[in-house]
């Protein structure tokens, strides 16, 4: 047989193997072949082909010729740690390409100054079929020259596996930083070969041998994702044991690989048991305190047939389960009006959106099963949105592994969720929590929630809130280890999550918490009276919220208005804009629940930190820092446009304020005015509403006095303020414990910002989530702040607290807090000031 000419794929000196500063590589894990140290950005095809893989990261590409040889090429060492920094790829996978097509381009300097070498391996991964019989080392090459040429060898039939029929499966969370890459990959494969078993991979509705480095790279397995391992023969426990061990040692991080409770899987033995006493740190999802005993809830994972019984019958399947899953989800969106219905109305978007239910019928068409199909179709758009590396579109994606769920229970004839019996006072825990879990438990029976992933404003933490059950997400795999019944106090004021508290420490907990319910009754029955200070200055206390289904339960609870309208609840889980009608009936819903009381309505609050699916974003390094806020709507007139011209289409019109999002300079505001002018002379209306501005960065606030000028009023975000101000990612979670905004450099921007604005007349708001912390009430009045706008929950208790307090002595205690050096200074100095006030309360809950 003629040999396979390949064509060097890069221009520089080619090396050998052994000379690549890479064990894996250089000990031929992946495969044999050469090296090429590049002088050029640009990686060509060797020869014509079909490309089997590209990296998601734009490093390495896998081509299939057409002899059946499979060459890897991998642009650089270490290089998927770059995250697609300096590559760009000019292929997908699935593509024939001819020889010498542009297959990756990449910057050479960044690539050489951020990767341990520039040495790009070209290796042949299916050595057992073809040998090399020519190969250039040691020279100089150019991209085109002759590299090496292959042949295909005989290869005798290989013995067949034992006839042992034993079986074993394991589901794990990958933990590996960069995924299963070249290196994890080629190991794995290695590493089995001491085994008797064959071993298969499954992620993202795939299946891929374990024995093929490959095929297990074609997977697109990231860090986080689940995948399912299933062994057969004679050795198939010690080789799964052998993978996970692998894949733990691998990973740079601390820990061990997660396993995914299932219905047959022990959750405790996912992780090591803290000990009695520990205290996990977590982010706050949804207020509160319990103590309760540990409670689990685990998803598991469905088997499902992978080939169907013909396209029609699976097609058929498919639908009636939509159907089911469609209705039920039709009652829940039409049932009493808050986040339930809200959150079903989002999923009926999902169900029935076209490229899911078109990919799914692709693989139907080809064969597959109605589960396998809804599956893996859910999968690759879960994978993609992880993918993103965006924190709300990852909590979108578990909406996804929901709808997954529910579809393939449809499918499967059951005609709801399964009853979970929970303990009394159950502190329920889970790796993640769905929405359709949540609300299938008995709300009764829930004293807190916690879980070892998920986002703070992913929908089942708005399900928390709503239910008014406290809620820590990102407690890490070690409360998998946690032993059902343990005793547990859940803090979701300071953030942690205490295992087997001293029963002092309970006993004490028990009487707050007493004591607390007795407090909020009162504060309850007082909410509709105004917080007005002991020494008589009254401070408006109002709403955030981010829905019309919120406005009478604000009212309920004492709001004196809505001080935050977030209108990102009409824009986002859609195909397209809202409407003119659309946003201005919503926004009516709201002034008409709030009864002649104010309502700010803040812009879309958008960009790459909140993206939305029909508003062109590029992907964002650093999403905080990049178009977000008042800087997408005026990249996005006609959507701005839009939004204003619905607002001045509400009645009455002087109830309502407009505030914009993450302003930094007076320009800014001045834009709008002029298309908020420009609507209302085209609707004739002769008074706009007033305009105002949210201070969230430094720069807003010390630019406040001219921001002033031309803003109507001010309100302090300080989530976002206390973000860039620490410079801390506030979706961090090593770092929520640190992000606090009573830090002393946050407090006197507030300070500068109530200056400013006082020293022109204009009204100052804080509606951040400072506002809702009851410890911060005092500085912020004593910093000049004179309205709150806080999580509606929280209304009465801010209130009632606010009633007990003297405009003179939080005056006197700013000036204390201002002139400390932490937070943790600050929030010593205030629990303090706290205990003089009122001597009965206890040290044992913040």
């Amino acid at each position: 047989m003629t040999p396979l000419a390949l064509m060097s794929p890069l221009s520089g000196w080619a090396m050998p193997l052994e000379e690549v500063p890479d064990a894996v590589f250089a000990q031929r894990m992946l495969g044999d072949g050469l090296a090429i140290d590049p002088t050029c950005g640009i990686l060509h095809a060797p020869c014509a082909g079909d490309l089997i893989s590209v990296a998601p990261t734009g490093h390495a590409v896998t081509l299939r010729t057409d002899i059946g040889a499979e060459l890897l090429m991998h642009v650089g060492i270490d290089t998927v740690a770059l995250k697609g920094e300096g590559f760009e790829a000019q292929v997908e996978a699935g593509k024939r390409v001819e020889a010498g097509a542009p297959l990756i381009r990449f910057d050479l300097d960044i690539v050489a100054r951020r990767a341990p070498s520039l040495v790009t391996p070209v290796l042949v991964t299916n050595g057992e079929r073809f040998e090399i019989v020519r190969r250039l080392l040691g020279r100089s090459v150019a991209q085109g020259e002759l590299l090496m040429e292959l042949r295909a060898i005989d290869v005798a039939a290989r013995a067949t596996m034992a006839t042992d029929t034993t079986t074993a499966g394991l589901r794990l969370r990958v933990p590996l930083p960069h995924g299963i890459h070249a290196r994890p990959a080629a190991l794995i494969a290695r590493r089995l070969r001491d085994f008797d078993a064959r071993v298969t991979v499954t992620a993202h509705g795939r299946r891929a041998s374990a024995a093929s480095a490959v095929s297990l790279m074609s997977l697109g397995v990231r860090h986080g994702d689940e995948i399912g391992l299933e062994a057969a023969g004679a050795d198939a426990q010690a080789a799964l044991a052998a993978v996970a061990a692998l894949l733990e040692g691998e990973t740079a991080a601390p820990g061990r690989p997660q396993a995914i409770a299932g219905a047959d899987q022990d959750t405790g033995a996912a992780a090591s048991r803290p000990a009695a006493g520990d205290a996990l740190p977590g982010v706050v999802a949804s207020r509160g305190v319990a103590i309760g005993t540990a409670a689990f809830i685990a998803r598991a994972e469905r088997s499902v047939a992978e080939r169907g019984a013909g396209a029609s019958h699976e097609s058929a399947e498919l639908a009636r389960a939509r159907d089911a899953v469609r209705e039920r989800l039709r009652v829940l969106a039409a049932g009493e009006p808050g986040p339930r219905s809200e959150i079903a109305t989002a999923h009926l978007e999902f169900l029935d959106d076209p490229d899911l239910v078109a990919a799914a019928a692709e693989s139907i068409a080809r064969g597959e099963s109605a589960g396998h199909a809804w599956r893996s179709a859910v999968r690759a758009s879960i994978a993609a949105l992880r993918d993103l590396g965006d924190t709300l579109l990852a909590e979108r994606a578990d909406d996804l592994l929901d709808l997954e769920s529910q579809v393939l229970a449809a499918l499967a004839g059951e005609t709801g969720s399964a009853a979970v019996e929970l303990p009394e006072r159950a502190i329920v825990l889970a790796d993640e929590l769905l929405p359709s879990q949540l609300i299938a438990l008995d709300a009764a029976r829930i004293a807190g929630i916690g879980t070892a992933r998920g986002g703070a404003t992913s929908h089942v933490a708005i399900l928390a809130a709503a239910m008014d059950k406290p809620m820590l997400v990102g407690l890490g795999a070690a409360i998998l280890g946690i032993e059902p019944g343990t005793r547990l106090w859940l803090d979701a004021e300071g953030g942690r999550l205490q295992v087997d508290p001293p029963r002092a420490r309970i006993a004490a907990a028990e009487r707050e918490l007493a004591e607390r319910a007795a407090r909020e009754a009162a504060d309850r029955a007082s909410a509709r009276m105004p917080a007005v200070t002991a020494d008589g200055v009254q401070i408006a206390v109002l709403a955030n919220i981010g829905s019309a289904a919120e406005a009478s339960e604000a009212v309920s609870r004492g709001a004196e208005g809505c001080g935050l309208l977030r209108t990102e609840f009409l824009f986002l889980d859609r195909r397209s804009a809202p409407d003119v009608a659309t946003q201005a009936r919503e926004y009516q819903k709201v002034v008409d629940g709030f009864a002649g009381r104010p309502v700010v309505i803040r812009t879309l609050d958008a960009g790459a930190d909140k993206p939305i699916a029909y508003l062109p974003q590029a992907r964002e390094d650093n999403p905080a820092l990049g178009v977000r806020g008042i800087r997408v709507s005026l990249r996005n007139p006609e959507l701005l446009a839009t939004q204003l011209e619905a607002v001045l289409r509400i009645r009455p019109l002087a109830s309502c304020r407009v505030m914009l999002p993450m302003v930094n300079e007076p320009g800014e505001v001045e834009r709008v005015r002029e298309l908020m002018n420009a609507a209302a002379a085209r609707l004739g209306v002769d008074a706009p509403p007033a305009l105002g501005v949210m201070v969230e960065t430094p720069a807003a606030a010390l630019s406040a006095a001219q921001i002033c000028e031309v803003a109507d009023f001010v309100s302090i975000g300080t989530n976002d303020l206390t973000q860039y101000t620490l410079a801390m990612d506030r979706t961090h979670p090593e770092l929520a414990s640190e992000l606090d905004g009573l830090h002393p450099a946050v407090l006197q921007l507030i300070a500068a910002t109530t200056l400013a604005a006082r020293s022109r007349g204009r009204h100052v708001a804080v509606c951040g989530g400072l506002a809702s912390d009851p410890l911060a009430v005092p500085v912020l009045l004593g910093l000049g702040v004179l309205e709150l706008s806080v999580v509606p929950a929280l209304i009465p208790r801010i209130k009632a607290q606010i009633r007990t307090l003297t405009h003179a002595d939080c005056r006197a205690l700013a000036e204390q807090a201002l002139a400390l050096g932490s937070a943790p200074q600050v929030r010593a100095l205030l629990r303090d000031a706290e205990r003089r006030t009122h001597p009965q309360a206890s040290a044992v809950l913040p």
